[in-house]
């Protein structure tokens, strides 16, 4: 296959099938999400055979356990597919909405619109349910998509594939108005970053390296974060009940997401009353505790190093450290946290605030699990990915975050003196 001639294709495409995605109306695309549902629920042999294949494909490659959880579409996951995209046509269109009119002395009406991007880019890793995530706020949003998922999940992804163009002809839109790409070929990767002309932004979802290729390599606009090093505090005013009801749900829920909990603080005052309740829970599910100095000398754990505290484990090992109050907490945060979600547990208000304020991350939490941070748990339908960068978007990325704005003006034959 001629890998460039073929994304040039696919860009090409893409970027016709936009300017109609733009144009449709929110019943047209409402319909088109619908119908991939349908389709999805009446697919659902096809879907587990090609899950599968990918299953037995990945194991035969020496896959971690991990990566296999991503890589699995269970009956369950599933479900979560399609009641993602159906919530996701029940969410409020954000195109054509026009906000912050205003009368100028001149007698103009200036305000702003908001328009789709245009034509966006997702890359990404192991979990095929993405597919599906990507495509409904892509559409919902008026924009058009290119899909590529890994290689691990490529029979998963082309069963998808089908029944998102399923949907999408049933509603009168091009199927080409998403595209997940059918090669394995990493070449399709370098293609897809490097065709300003068709591509509008891009969307790298996986392990640190891709994000770091795709940031370094892009020539279009990147949406990204890139590790999940998310924290919980437990303050000494914090429920001894609450505090170690989310530690474990933070980390235990799924290991293998980016907003699982890597790093655990304790404030030194109750270390000795909690940190031995925490090691007890921890153990029991088979998680291994590397700890500072000062946790060492309450529980058994492994010694922690440096690296430990930058480290995104995507597994059940976890770094444990007492800190000097909440001080000592948010710098800790601010020093190692990947600025995607953090928390604190605590009863006390003020000190909750001051979390809420000086913590510099996309997610801040009081009293929650950092497994919520996701934009179906934020009521956004599903999210394209997590953003940890300051400009444009910032936290789970949903339909807002997949448009911009535009200043329309509205005269009546006004002239600039």
């Amino acid at each position: 296959m001629d890998i460039a001639a073929y994304m040039a294709d696919i860009g090409q495409q893409a970027r016709a099938a936009a300017t109609l995605v733009a144009r449709s109306t929110t019943a047209v695309r409402n319909q088109a999400l619908l119908a991939t549902a349908n389709a999805l629920d009446a697919a659902r042999a096809e879907l587990a055979t090609a899950n599968a294949k990918d299953l037995e494909d990945g194991q035969a490659r020496g896959l971690d356990r991990a990566m296999l959880d991503r890589l699995e579409l269970t009956p369950e996951r599933i479900d979560t597919m399609i009641e993602g995209l159906r919530q996701v046509a029940t969410l409020p269109d954000p195109v054509g909405e026009i906000t912050d009119m205003t009368y100028r002395p001149s007698g103009i009406q200036v305000g702003k619109m908001r328009v789709p991007l245009g034509v966006i880019g997702i890359i990404y890793e192991s979990r095929p349910n993405v597919t599906v995530e990507a495509a409904s706020l892509c559409l919902k949003s008026g924009n058009a998509a290119i899909l590529r998922g890994g290689s691990e999940s490529i029979c998963s992804n082309q069963a998808i594939a089908r029944c998102l163009a399923q949907g999408l002809a049933e509603a009168g839109l091009p199927e080409t108005a998403v595209q997940v790409i059918k090669t394995t070929d990493r070449a399709a990767v370098g293609e897809l970053i490097t065709m300003p002309a068709y591509v509008d932004v891009i969307v790298p979802r996986g392990g640190k390296g891709l994000i770091e290729r795709i940031s370094r390599d892009a020539k279009v606009p990147v949406i990204k974060h890139l590790d999940g090093i998310c924290h919980v505090y437990i303050d000494s005013h914090a429920d001894p009940e609450k505090a170690i009801n989310v530690a474990v749900n933070a980390k235990t829920q799924r290991y293998g997401t980016c907003n699982t909990m890597e790093t655990l603080l304790v404030d030194a005052e109750i270390a000795g009353d909690m940190l031995p309740l925490l090691a007890t829970e921890f153990l029991a599910k088979g998680v291994e505790l590397r700890g500072c100095e000062r946790t060492r000398e309450v529980i058994e754990a492994v010694a922690a190093e440096e690296s430990d505290w930058e480290a995104e484990y995507l597994a059940p090992i976890l770094a444990v450290r007492v800190v000097d109050g909440l001080d000592g907490a948010i710098e800790h945060i601010n020093r190692y946290s990947s600025q995607h979600t953090d928390s604190i547990v605590t009863e006390n208000y003020t000190r909750a605030r001051r979390f809420l304020t000086e913590v510099d991350s996309a997610s801040v939490m009081v009293n929650a699990s950092t497994r919520f941070a996701d934009g179906f748990e934020y009521g956004l339908g599903a999210e394209i990915g997590i953003s940890t960068d300051k400009i444009h978007a910032r936290g789970p990325v949903g339909l807002e975050g997949l448009t911009s704005q535009k200043y329309v003006v509205f005269g009546d034959g006004h002239i600039r003196n």
